[in-house]
């Protein structure tokens, strides 16, 4: 991974953007993709749109690709400061309440973040029954050190963010680990590919889209999917790897970390654009995996396909250890991997391609 590029992987990860709260990390990916584009706008949804025009001349037959990575990641939500100022949260997206016992949270506030902890009663406190119980979000409280309410009301202001604390650790053999892989890699991907392309010749007018609130209903997909009207679209998102312990492969099938992006077949995917990007990738040599999804995915992929008259689309996934958790990893080569064979898909869109399956 080129080091500009890491480095942009870094910030991404290290921004916050719970679903609806994406404006910081949105800011970052217009930086990024400001110099590569032809235009770079964002719609009132808060989807950012990075369009990079072909290099051979538009007509009506020009096609058009979207490249859709959402940017928003679970989060939680301050709804309730009590008496002694502790902060009691609800959940933005889907969050596995056990995981969140003990962890270090940040709140983000208008006047800057603050640090928190979120804890439970201690073990030698709680009752049998609750010791047996899974605890629910009431059950817990987020402790940011604040003497009373009127300390705390100073600082947070009911609705505000929070979010696990953010960092990126690299682990060996080029794994990384960090909150919200999902599904930074994957607007990380879209916007890798952007920059790649702007070195090739294009038939193909190319949407790299930094898409929002996908954790909470695929909502930034179907705006700007809607709006774009694309002949071709192609989500990239986090997908389970199995190659940890405990995992059903009969039922997720086998898919590991390091042997490249997953591209996906069924009632979601267009059968031409899966070839296509089949060919692309042995044509430059990249390692991926193909794996069945026998109905209709909990991803972009699912908005974009549904759009208006229906858009040829296709979902890549990148394989992810322990996702929605805090430590969720990925290996840095496949996210390399995805972005050359998106770019060199891209690269061999004409306007002459049939994409009626």
């Amino acid at each position: 991974m080129e080091e500009l590029s890491h480095q942009f992987l870094k910030e991404l990860l290290l921004t916050p953007s719970p679903s609806g709260y994406e404006r910081p990390i949105q800011e970052v990916v217009r930086r990024w993709a400001t110099p590569l584009a032809t235009e770079v706008r964002t719609d009132l949804h808060g989807n950012v749109i990075a369009r990079l025009d072909a290099t051979t001349p538009l007509s009506e037959k020009t096609p058009k690709i979207l490249l859709a990575g959402h940017c928003d990641q679970i989060g939680l939500m301050v709804q309730h400061i009590d008496a002694e100022g502790y902060l009691y949260v609800q959940p933005i997206g889907g969050w596995d309440v056990q995981i969140l016992v003990g962890q270090h949270l940040t709140v983000w506030t208008e006047s800057g973040p603050i640090a928190g902890v979120i804890s439970r009663k201690a073990p030698h406190l709680l009752t049998n029954e609750e010791r047996n119980k899974v605890p629910q979000f009431q059950d817990l409280w987020v402790d940011i050190g604040a003497k009373d309410r009127a300390e705390a009301e100073s600082l947070v202001r009911h609705g505000d963010p929070v979010t696990i604390a953010l960092g990126y650790r690299p682990l060996r053999n080029g794994l990384a680990a960090s909150p919200a892989m999902d599904d930074k890699v994957g607007l990380w991907v879209a916007m890798e590919s952007l920059r790649l392309l702007t070195q090739r010749s294009r038939q193909a007018v190319v949407y790299s889209v930094s898409t929002v609130q996908e954790e909470i209903g695929l909502r930034g997909a179907t705006t700007s999917t809607y709006g774009i009207n694309p002949t071709i679209g192609i989500a990239i998102d986090v997908c389970h790897a199995t190659d940890t312990p405990g995992n059903d492969k009969k039922q997720l099938g086998e898919v590991k970390l390091g042997a490249g992006p997953v591209l996906y077949r069924g009632p979601n995917i267009n059968p031409r654009v899966l070839e296509k990007l089949i060919e692309a990738g042995k044509r430059i040599d990249v390692p991926f995996q193909v794996r069945g999804v026998p109905r209709a995915t909990g991803t972009d992929a699912n908005a974009i396909q549904l759009s208006r008259a229906g858009v040829a689309t296709a979902l890549i996934g990148i394989p992810n250890r322990y996702m929605h958790s805090p430590v969720e990893v990925v290996h840095l080569d496949d996210l390399n991997h995805a972005a050359r064979l998106l770019a060199e898909f891209c690269a061999s869109v004409s306007s002459s391609d049939d994409w009626i399956p």
